[in-house]
């Protein structure tokens, strides 16, 4: 099955590229390895605010990281033109706004995780990770990820 067929059967949509916030573009490609900026979440085009731990539990923050890899999988399109170019899912970074006693950023994380599997399949969608909890994120956001991938 195609990644464009997965998409559809998971009834989504892949966004135009956001424009940048501030100084920097949404992705860089050197060699083989596309490097995308970091994304934030975003609910109803809007930052999606809040801490885990405070105010938002680990099944939200999940939803927001899946609805990043969303987005990032806009921007990786964008930057390849196709995404059955992409051979694998080298690294995701995901920073969660945590409270200082929150320790399932892990958690959230694999909202994004669980669907580039989904899309891409084990062999490609399978990837290094890190996740780190922070004190705060640009414009409140509760979560944001960014990603290498290696393409054609």
């Amino acid at each position: 099955m195609s990644i464009s067929q997965r998409l559809q059967d998971l009834g989504i949509s892949l966004p135009p590229v956001a424009v940048p916030a501030a100084a920097y573009v949404p992705f860089v490609r050197t060699g083989n390895l596309v490097f995308l900026s970091g994304h934030i979440a975003k609910k109803d085009g809007k930052p999606w605010v809040g801490q885990l731990g405070r105010d938002m539990d680990t099944a939200t923050g999940a939803q927001a990281a899946r609805a990043i890899a969303i987005d990032l999988m806009g921007t990786l399109q964008a930057a390849v033109g196709d995404l059955s170019k992409v051979r694998r899912i080298v690294k995701v970074m995901s920073l969660v706004n945590s409270t200082p006693d929150f320790t399932e950023q892990h958690l959230v994380t694999n909202g994004a995780s669980e669907l580039f599997a989904q899309v891409f399949g084990d062999q490609v969608g399978a990837h290094a990770r890190s996740a780190f909890g922070v004190a705060q994120i640009p414009l409140g956001a509760c979560v944001e990820i960014e990603l290498i991938a290696e393409v054609e």
